[in-house]
């Protein structure tokens, strides 16, 4: 077999074989969150075939969900992987890069909702399963194109490079069962996974964090209810799958038009903003989703929300990396993938059980709105507190270091700090005897 050599760069290559990655990512996110999603066309199907309320039938959605992101299992063994590796081959045009990888999940929302419903009318549910099992086992070519990379931060310091010489050193000399041996491999794990998930204790991936699972307990449940809600409201079986496609497609828009404009210099320092815009305002959709009962309304609805989601899921990883950087991003978007986990596994039956419980999908649709408004307003209220407190702080220091005066001319800043901090120790050094200003 070919031996496979890992790609070396200084930097990330923004381009060349990072488009196949970006490729791999998207048949990735086309097998695993399309096919999830297309899941809720099954609903009705699981619902009569078995008998059960809304809130049951609700628990196989959930599960699929809480399994990939919770326990590292099933999807998750390429989904998290290929979200990374896209972030590791791309800077510049990042938010580029992920809106056309994550539009996978749109585009494969808008030919298999259709096909799916095509396929339970020709086959049964049993047999629609099946070819759908088939069609995941495309993962495996999705896994062959990803090369690794190693980038410049990647490398370790000299000072970790002579650690860890004199501990394999050490390591050689003793024996495998010594007491030695042992401590070494646990200060050496302990210190993997201490530099490695350093950043959960830092206050804005907490915050980060918090966001997600409100967030996460909102988007979810509108993929599980959407068809049946449109069935309830008189919409044909056809029409309903209608609805997912129209989702899907808009949220292709929503991924690759909303990573494009974030690119843009004039919005790249805003990609933090943006992604908590679109987070409320697909809140505000589910507010509004109880009072549009016919298909007419119901398809600007899907427009709007769709963009919405597309936006804000092409901005996770973007995001994230702001917050941990790109050394830590695969671990990062793994944190935040499995806190999706809780929030995924609770909120289709906690909707499921409010339907059964009023007769109605209002109370449902409600919560997830305000859960989603309140994830967009957490972080635009800790965005305001962090930038307030960097204002106090540098007005303070400001106030106390009286040297320092900036002069603006045009649009160039001169500083007189250090020129007035070497006259104050030569003129030290000229009235203290073997006074040494370094």
């Amino acid at each position: 077999m070919a031996k496979v050599n890992r790609a070396r760069s200084t930097s990330p290559p923004d381009g060349g074989w990072g488009w196949m990655i970006v490729a791999g990512c998207f048949l990735v996110t086309i097998c695993t969150r399309a096919v999830t999603r297309c899941i809720s066309i099954f609903f009705v199907e699981f619902q009569t075939y078995f008998a059960q309320d809304y809130a049951q039938t609700a628990w196989i959605h959930s599960i699929v969900d809480c399994v990939t992101m919770l326990c590292g299992l099933g999807f998750a063994l390429c989904y998290s992987p290929a979200i990374a590796m896209v972030g590791k081959y791309f800077s510049r045009r990042k938010a580029l890069a992920y809106g056309i990888a994550m539009s996978g999940s749109g585009i494969g929302t808008f030919i298999l909702a259709p096909v799916v419903q095509l396929l339970i009318e020709q086959f049964s549910w049993r047999g629609a399963l099946l070819i759908l099992g088939g069609f995941v086992l495309n993962l495996c070519v999705c896994g062959a194109l990803m090369r690794p990379i190693t980038l410049k931060e990647d490398h370790t310091t000299p000072e970790q490079n002579d650690v860890c010489r004199t501990q394999k050193e050490d390591f050689k000399r003793a024996s495998p069962y010594s007491p030695l041996t042992k401590k070494w491999a646990r200060t050496c794990l302990c210190c993997s996974l201490q530099q490695e998930y350093s950043f959960v204790l830092m206050s804005d991936f907490v915050v980060l964090a918090i966001s997600v699972l409100f967030m996460a307990y909102g988007c979810s449940p509108l993929f599980v209810y959407l068809v049946p809600y449109a069935l309830s409201v008189g919409v044909s079986h056809q029409q309903a799958a209608f609805l997912m496609s129209i989702l899907g497609v808009i949220d292709i828009i929503g991924n690759i038009t909303f990573g494009w404009l974030t690119d843009r210099r004039c919005l790249k320092s805003y990609r933090y903003v943006c992604y908590l815009v679109a987070v409320g305002l697909d809140g505000l959709c589910y507010l509004c989703l109880p009072m549009l009962r016919n298909l007419p309304l119901l398809v600007p609805f899907s427009c709007t929300f769709g963009y919405f989601d597309g936006a804000y899921v092409t901005l996770i990883p973007v995001v994230t990396a702001e917050v941990v950087g790109t050394t830590s991003l695969s671990s990062a978007l793994g944190v935040v993938y499995f806190l999706h986990a809780v929030p995924y596994l609770v909120s289709p039956p906690i909707a499921g059980w409010l339907v059964d419980t009023t007769g109605s999908y209002t109370a449902a649709f409600l919560l997830c709105g305000f859960s989603m408004i309140f994830s967009s307003v957490l972080l635009g209220f800790a965005r305001l507190v962090k930038r307030m407190k960097k204002t106090q702080l540098q007005f303070l220091a400001k106030e106390s270091d009286p040297k320092v005066h900036l002069w603006t001319n045009g649009s160039v800043a001169y500083s007189i700090t250090r020129e007035l901090d070497q006259k104050d120790g030569e003129s030290m050094a000229t009235s203290v005897p073997g006074y040494n200003a370094t």
